[in-house]
C-alpha cells in the first residue's frame, strides 16, 4: 500500500482483479496510517555530502520502503522520521531475505564508516 491509499480502496481492488467469489479476501493487522515525513533539505545535504566521499556519481535519491518501521507511530506524534541504511552493493546481486542472504565484507566496512560520519556530522561533530 502506499501511504495514502485506504486500506478498503486496496481490498476492493484485490476483489475485483481475483475475480472470483470462492476466494475471500481478509484483512490482517491494521495498518497505522501516517503522513509522510517532508523532506528535510539539510538531512539530504548532509547525506549528499557523505555520500559523495564514499560512492562519487551516485545520486542520493528518496525512495519508500516497503518494509515495516514505528515510523508511522513517529511521525503520527509530530516526529519527522526517515530511514536510511548506509549500505551499498550489487544492483545484479541482491540477496535480501533470500536462502542465501548476505552483505559484501566492502559494503559492510564502508557502511558503518559511512553510518559514523553520517552521524558524526548530524550531532555536530564534524
Amino acid at each position: 500500500m502506499m501511504p495514502t491509499e485506504k486500506v478498503e480502496d486496496v481490498k476492493a481492488t484485490l476483489i475485483r482483479v481475483l475475480g472470483d467469489d470462492q476466494i475471500s479476501v481478509v484483512g490482517g493487522q491494521r495498518a497505522l496510517l501516517s503522513a509522510p515525513s517532508a523532506l528535510d533539505e539539510e538531512l539530504l545535504s548532509t547525506i549528499e555530502k557523505t555520500s559523495v566521499e564514499f560512492w562519487p556519481g551516485v545520486p542520493v535519491v528518496p525512495v519508500m520502503g516497503a518494509a515495516a518501521s514505528d515510523g508511522s507511530y513517529l511521525r503520527n506524534a509530530g516526529i519527522p522520521t526517515y530511514g536510511h541504511s548506509g549500505l551499498a552493493g550489487d544492483v545484479n546481486d541482491v540477496r535480501a531475505h533470500g536462502k542465501d542472504e548476505r552483505v559484501a565484507v566492502k559494503s559492510f566496512r564502508e557502511g558503518n564508516e559511512y553510518l559514523y560520519r553520517l552521524v558524526k556530522r548530524l550531532s555536530g561533530g564534524i
